[in-house]
């Protein structure tokens, strides 16, 4: 995977005054643990990047060797819930190198143990910029009833070197807007743009077809017949100009 990932990540809920439940400013990586689940993930370090602002402002992860998976986490401090209220996920990525095939996305998951954390581990929301070849999207996707639903929408990310901060907007009414760098760039609704809900309708699966059913869109009709008068010669000319 050749990316390089600088992140500050937020995670708030909301009604009439927002509660921030978890914010990181990447002063240190005390509380984020690497996972272990595979010898061959690599290893996350602090960085401001090649080039940068403030120093300490911009600086965030860095994935440091090319062609890795990498996996991180860090325990929230209380249970987030969003019943009744906005819940905002924001993160900054920076692929500084440029990007052939990679990503930059947070998950918020369930209690686990952060060793053992890898690609297939549950998740709740996965969000982030994400790019295979020429395909480059923002991932927002939600586990519901035991299943991972992708975003029906495909929402393209800027093509460039610089930090872009993406930030994925829930609200109460099942509504959601999606912005880059503050602009907005979707919005919809979750049931429209995700697959949560079965079929209204659904293909009945003891249904068969009928054994005397006919493939042909068209077929003769035993019951037809020529009419008695069709041999018939019917001749029906207009009067001529001359004889009126």
């Amino acid at each position: 995977m050749l990316v390089r990932v600088a992140a500050a990540t937020a995670i708030i809920a909301g009604a009439a005054s927002a509660k921030v439940f978890f914010h990181e400013d990447f002063a240190s990586m005390d509380k984020w643990v690497d996972s272990t689940a595979k010898d061959s993930y690599g290893k996350f370090t602090l960085s401001s990047g090649e080039f940068h602002g403030d120093k300490d402002i911009n600086q965030g992860l860095k994935t440091s060797q090319d062609a890795h998976f990498y996996a991180s986490s860090v325990e929230m401090p209380e249970e987030v819930t969003n019943d009744g209220k906005e819940f905002v996920v924001s993160l900054s990525v920076k692929h500084e190198q440029g990007l052939d095939c990679g990503g930059g996305y947070v998950k918020l998951t369930p209690a686990m143990d952060p060793t053992k954390f890898n690609g297939d581990s549950e998740y709740h929301l996965m969000f982030g910029p994400d790019q295979c070849g020429s395909s480059r999207r923002v991932h927002a996707i939600f586990n519901y009833k035991g299943e991972n639903r992708l975003w029906k929408k495909e929402p393209r990310y800027p093509d460039d070197k610089l930090t872009h901060v993406y930030t994925l907007r829930v609200k109460p009414d099942n509504t959601y807007e999606m912005y880059i760098d503050q602009e907005l760039k979707e919005s919809g609704n979750l049931e429209d743009d995700w697959k949560l809900l079965e079929d209204k309708e659904i293909n009945d699966p003891e249904d068969k077809k009928p054994e005397d059913w006919v493939d042909e869109a068209e077929m003769n009709d035993p019951e037809d017949k020529k009419p008695d008068d069709w041999d018939t010669c019917l001749l029906y000319t207009s009067p001529s100009p001359r004889d009126s």
